[in-house]
């Protein structure tokens, strides 16, 4: 007997279906392609249960012929594409002919339509792939269909699906891009018996932004119109000092079909580069018109996936657009620079902006020969003002570094083996043998250069700032909230938005008050208080960006990485400009305390370059 056989027709059709229906989102989307390619200028989506238990899509197109409503069902069925030829100009959204015979295999199908040229209206039930029903029916222009109970004939396929909200995310996430991607069409979606969405229609691509994303995504956008090689590139991209922690904001639509492309997504980010901070991402609605034989839509099932025949023209194109609207329509945000007191009589100091921990008083010699001041490091924000001075807090042994003459010179992290704590209530002798950290310079607006005893250190500021919030927060936690004056509302992505929503309890430990807005939104009313309520919206999109990436599943603790989240947004970045003050206090901080050796995420705060290592590479020394 032979080994090989043909599988019948049902096997072969369910395993089809895998390829194009992988959840109820991929139902929604070619089903909602199929009713734009029809002409459709209404659309409406209806899902229960995540679209697991119902999916519903009503459009006003141009409705089947009964003859042509089983056929429709059938594999490789499809009015779109008619010989080889034209699979290489494709413009419409589905020609494959797969979608209605996959989403019947698996489903339980009732389709009502009726074409402009007939009386009646068609009505066509199909379950399993097996035919059941074909009646006359009363309807509009258009087409209706209705798929409930997706994989009831595919048990292993169901326990792959999400939560019915993830679920629903997914379909919500789908319907936005579908709406974007072709503004003239009304497209509303209701989600278990609540309206989600609303587009207007009116071929404006603003106004549809408005719908998918609301007033204040679209209020802080810059148009991008531009053309070049035959590739015209147009929608909007979002301001320079709105950037977010990812890329979940980036939309790309190849001849109005949207699409994954790392090509446009370089060519953005590209354009930016030098306008937001690294690390961080610019959005985007963008548009992309091309020729159709220069672009091949045929590679991957879901169609998610495009090739370009040339992809230089392409990044070209955005690259220019994006640039040339940035340079246009961008104004840079105003610098707020401190402003000394006038006081005829000596220097006074500025306010500064970074929050350090444990309250003390040094006195400190600036450079100016005049200004000799005290600064109080209070329990949130350092400023430099009179007051009397007060000795640290405790005394700290300074690591005993080991040199070995053989090394050449090099830097070398602090160990933590290295570092004794000293006793919690020092006397006064302890603070007179307090060593003394000398302010020496900065070097690319990031590390700190300072000297103590026999040694030169190197201080990145980021790293220990954020490892100094870091520790306030873990050691704070709920009694240090602080209301904010104004409410701040965040929109975040659909994944975003229900990773979140969990976890707002296990924000509120960490002096977070976050209430769920609706539609993608939360509103913010109190930040723990080292953070700067200007911070709100990219803190809590930071950390909804991460809790949708799975990133806090590697700790046991989630409030532990909620902590290194937002010390990590607060803390000054490098290439921010710092005083001298601040950075005098930030190299006491760091080389008199013990706890400050590492960044929460584990990268040294400090490298130690030592005067024997040193003078030996002068020759003073062998």
């Amino acid at each position: 007997m032979s080994n090989i056989q043909v599988l019948d027709k049902h096997t072969a059709e369910l395993i089809a279906a895998g390829e194009v229906v992988e959840r109820p989102s991929s139902v929604v989307k070619e089903l909602m392609e199929n009713a734009i390619d029809a002409g459709a200028s209404t659309l409406s989506v209806e899902i229960e249960n995540g679209g697991i238990k119902l999916i519903k899509i009503t459009d006003d197109g141009s409705g089947l012929l009964r003859e042509d409503v089983p056929v429709a069902f059938l594999r490789h069925a499809t009015s779109k594409v008619r010989t080889r030829d034209d699979l290489e100009k494709i413009g419409t959204l589905g020609f494959r002919g797969e979608a209605l015979a996959s989403v019947c295999a698996i489903s339980k199908v009732e389709m009502l339509t009726r074409s402009a040229g007939e009386m009646a209206g068609t009505r066509y039930i199909i379950e399993g792939g097996e035919e059941r029903l074909l009646e006359d029916t009363a309807r509009p222009q258009g087409t209706t269909i209705i798929v409930r109970d997706l994989f009831y004939n595919v048990p292993a396929r169901m326990k792959f699906l999400k939560k019915d909200v993830t679920e629903a995310n997914s379909v919500a996430a789908v319907t936005d891009c579908i709406a974007l991607s072709h503004p003239e069409v009304s497209v509303r979606f209701k989600r278990d018996g609540r309206d989600v969405l609303l587009s207007p229609g009116d071929n404006k691509l603003l106004s549809c932004i408005y719908a998918v994303f609301g007033k204040d995504f679209a209020g802080g956008l810059i148009p991008v119109d531009y053309t070049l090689g035959g590739i015209h590139v147009h929608g909007y991209i979002s301001k320079p000092s709105s950037p977010r922690s990812n890329r979940t904001m980036q939309h790309f639509f190849i001849n109005r079909r949207y699409v994954k492309t790392r090509t446009a997504m370089a060519a953005l980010e590209q354009a930016f580069k030098g306008t937001i901070m690294a690390g961080k991402f610019p959005s985007c609605v963008l548009h992309i018109d091309l020729p159709l034989e220069t672009v091949d839509v045929n590679v991957h099932p879901a169609k998610i996936e495009v090739r370009f025949i040339n992809e230089r023209p392409i990044f070209d194109a955005v690259y220019h657009g994006v640039k040339s609207a940035l340079q246009s329509g961008s104004v840079p945000p105003a610098m707020k620079v401190p402003v000394a007191k006038e006081d005829t009589e000596e220097p006074t100091s500025q306010q500064t902006k970074i929050s350090f921990p444990n309250t003390h008083t040094v006195e400190t010699t600036f450079p100016h020969p005049a200004a000799k001041e005290k600064i109080n490091i209070q329990e949130n924000n350092l400023s430099i003002r009179d007051g009397g001075t007060i000795p640290y807090n405790r005394p700290v042994v300074i690591p005993d570094i080991i040199c070995d003459d053989r090394e050449p010179l090099s830097v070398r992290q602090v160990p933590d083996d290295k570092l004794n704590t000293a006793p919690a209530d020092p006397t006064p002798a302890q603070w007179e043998d307090t060593p003394k950290v000398d302010y020496i310079g900065e070097a690319f607006a990031t590390y700190i250069i300072a000297q103590m005893g026999d040694s030169v250190y190197i201080i990145d500021k980021h790293a220990a700032h954020e490892r100094i919030l870091y520790n306030q927060l873990k050691s704070s936690q709920q009694s240090a909230a602080q209301l904010l004056m104004q409410p701040v509302s965040v929109l975040l992505s659909h994944e975003e938005y229900a990773a979140l929503l969990p976890e707002l309890e296990t924000l509120s430990k960490a002096g977070f008050e976050i209430e769920d807005f609706g539609s993608r939104s939360v509103i913010v009313r109190a930040l723990p208080m080292l953070l700067e309520a200007g911070d709100a919206a990219a803190i809590i999109q930071e950390i909804a960006g991460g809790l949708a990436e799975g990133r806090h599943e590697i700790k046991a603790d989630k409030l532990d990485w909620i902590y290194h989240s937002a010390a990590c947004r607060a803390a000054i970045k490098g290439g921010d400009i710092s005083s001298s003050a601040e950075l005098q206090k930030m190299a006491e901080r760091v080389l008199l305390n013990h706890d400050i050796r590492t960044c929460p995420h584990g990268r040294p705060v400090c490298f130690e370059l030592s005067r024997r290592d040193i003078e030996k590479q002068f020759g003073r020394t062998k």
